[in-house]
């Protein structure tokens, strides 16, 4: 006897034997039972979910004799009967399956109609089944509406579609509908293990799992790729052997991909891409893989102990539970989304390698910055009258923060161009109100050739009292120009820019908690909301293995962001739990950077309205720092 393929061979012969279609199996059987029968149905759903399954167990189920012959309609047909093994080797007369695909004109359908004023030959009932319903032309549909509506006792029709979209409306409200569903992976795996131990196949549960998820949903299209996975095997399923068949990716490579990216590691990412090349393994199944892992790294992050969705058990869990801690939440959903949408791109990119090269580097190039960075804002020029490029001044400025920062670098300055004015015109430095972070300052009129009072430390060591106070802006008229550096020349100052934030009283606690936050920061080892939480945070107190921080938004401590600052605090030698509060901060680490950042701006103000070529355009060309512009930046 020749071999008989496991999708044929296995094939549901009653609804006991159906695998994920419950909900079907129960309506069907539930108005078989009670004998409330419509004359049409509908079943819809993709490939291999059993419909014509389903549509043969129905037409068993209407003729069924019994194992004696005296039997009637059941919910559950012998399998025995003459009518259960016609139907099952489709000879019986009385049923008729008509393929759609190519049965789709009217002529057929007509035919077929012609058969339905003669009465069952063997049967209970006629049953007509149409395959791919939805191929049917528009006429051929108007053909059968009479006789769907309204047909004779004895005739009932069964309709199959994968699209039931393009079904006329007026047919799908003459039939029952029911939808057959996606089989999920963990039923199709449960039903493949017991065909394979019918057939006395050994199987690694790997290699079923691979294959089950391969399926994508369809029982046909498993029992077609265990059928290959056998004869690749010779005999038997192994990981190995299945993966290679199915040409999936090993999932080594996608864990090392992911580590990679987690550790902004361009150079590993390449260098395993090149292995992908080279071990001939596909990299749009490499981003699918990626995204599935992402995926379930993402529901870790969000529920932590959370089972995975299809309830089977995945050997590298661990390994996934180590990247969902390592990878920020923001990063995983930026990859997520890198790693889905660059699946198209592969068919547009010199070679498919390439652009999953640039795929994966794009999320290092879209990397948040894990430093403390003051931008510089930039802004445009549009003098009224000045109709040529601006004048640019550089001036450098120090930077004493040696342990946060490297060497600032200089400031530039954007200054009027200079322009012939036919007549002398008056010098005004705008000043912006409270609180924007632009230049506030004053021309005075007096000159003063003294040099600019010096810095005097930082300014959470400052006194309020003795903070200087702004001038009133005014506008004074530009004196004859004369010979550059001379010293009877005015010089055009501006007094320190007003602190708009509150002095920070030194503290041992708030020393400590700066100087940890910043190294945990430079050596990049935070970042996203765990960074805010030690920024934004004010150590209030600390025991041996205990730390209380304080901070004034609940947002900052969700999550498992207090956990991950206490990991991070660990590299650098504290093994500590952390406690947080809510409450008024007083002395964090980004208070002290914004002050910091506001000292050096006052410091470049300083520089830039002391030299003497600022002066000189200022005071001989009519020009003026445009408020906002000024900013002391680093590199």
């Amino acid at each position: 006897m020749s071999y008989v393929v496991l999708a044929r061979k296995y094939r549901p012969r009653n609804f006991t034997e159906m695998v994920g279609q419950g909900h079907v199996v129960q309506a069907l059987s539930n108005a078989l039972t009670t004998q409330r029968l419509h004359h049409a149905y509908l079943f819809t759903g993709t490939r291999g979910v059993g419909k014509t399954t389903v549509s043969r167990i129905l037409a068993k189920s209407l003729n069924c004799l019994g194992t004696d012959g005296q039997g009637g309609i059941t919910a559950e047909p012998c399998g025995v009967c003459q009518a259960c093994t016609d139907i099952d080797s489709g000879r019986f007369v009385d049923y008729t399956e008509l393929d759609a695909a190519s049965n789709r004109g009217v002529d057929e359908v007509q035919a077929l109609l012609e058969q339905a004023v003669y009465k069952p030959v063997q049967g209970r009932f006629k049953v007509f089944m149409i395959d791919e319903v939805h191929m049917l032309t528009n006429t051929a549909f108007n053909a059968m509406l009479k006789t769907l509506e309204e047909p004779p006792e004895y005739l009932k029709f069964v309709l199959a579609t994968t699209d039931p979209q393009k079904v006329p409306v007026t047919v799908l409200s003459r039939c029952l509908q029911f939808n057959l569903r996606p089989m999920a992976p963990e039923t199709v795996q449960e039903h493949l293990i017991q065909v394979l131990q019918a057939e006395q196949v050994p199987a690694e549960t790997q290699a079923l799992r691979l294959i089950s998820r391969a399926a994508r949903g369809s029982m046909r299209d498993a029992l077609s790729l265990t059928d290959q996975a056998i004869a690749f095997g010779g005999g038997q399923l192994q990981e190995a052997t299945v993966r290679q068949m199915l040409g999936a990716v090993d999932r080594s490579y996608v864990l090392r991909l992911i580590d990679a990216l987690a550790r902004a590691d361009g150079a590993t990412v390449v260098d395993t891409i090149d292995a992908l090349r080279l071990n001939g393994l596909n990299a749009a199944t490499t981003l699918e893989d990626m995204t599935g892992v992402l995926q379930r790294m993402a529901v870790l992050q969000a529920v932590p102990g959370r089972a995975p969705a299809d309830g089977l058990e995945d050997p590298d869990e661990i390994e996934i539970e180590r990247l969902a801690g390592s990878l920020p939440a923001d990063e995983t959903q930026l990859l997520y989304s890198l790693c889905l949408h660059g699946r198209a791109e592969l068919g547009l990119a010199p070679d498919e390698y390439a652009g999953l090269t640039m795929v994966l580097l794009r999320l290092l190039a879209f990397k948040p910055a894990s430093a403390v960075v003051v931008a510089a804002e930039k802004k445009t020029l549009k003098p009224a009258e000045a109709a040529s490029p601006p004048v640019v001044a550089a001036v450098p400025v120090s930077a004493p923060m040696a342990r946060l920062v490297p060497a600032a670098s200089p400031v530039v300055v954007p200054v009027a161009a200079p322009v012939a004015p036919p007549v002398p015109k008056p010098v005004v430095v705008q000043a912006l109100p409270e609180p924007a972070p632009a230049i506030q300052a004053a021309v005075s009129p007096e000159t003063d050739d003294a040099p600019w009072p010096e810095d005097d430390g930082p300014p959470w060591e400052e006194n309020p009292d003795t903070a200087p106070t702004p001038s009133r802006t005014v506008a004074i008229p530009v004196r004859d120009a004369g010979e550059p550096g001379r010293l009877d020349q005015p010089q055009v100052r501006a007094p320190a820019m007003p602190s708009g934030l509150a002095p920070i009283a030194p503290s041992e606690e708030g020393d400590f908690w700066f100087d940890a936050i910043m190294q945990l920061v430079r050596n990049e080892t935070i970042s996203a909301l765990v960074r805010e939480l030690g920024l934004q945070s004010q150590l209030v107190a600390r025991d041996t293995d205990r730390w209380v921080l304080r901070v004034e938004r609940e947002s900052l401590n969700q999550g498992n962001s207090r956990e991950r600052l206490a990991t991070a605090l660990q590299t650098i030698g504290h093994q500590v739990r952390l406690v947080v509060e809510i409450g008024t901060v007083i002395d964090s680490p980004s208070r002290r950077l914004a002050l910091e950042a506001e000292r050096l701006q006052r410091q470049a103000e300083a520089q830039i309205m002391g030299d003497p070529f600022v002066q000189t355009m200022m005071r001989d060309f009519g020009g003026r720092i445009v408020p906002g512009t000024l900013k002391a930046t680093r590199a």
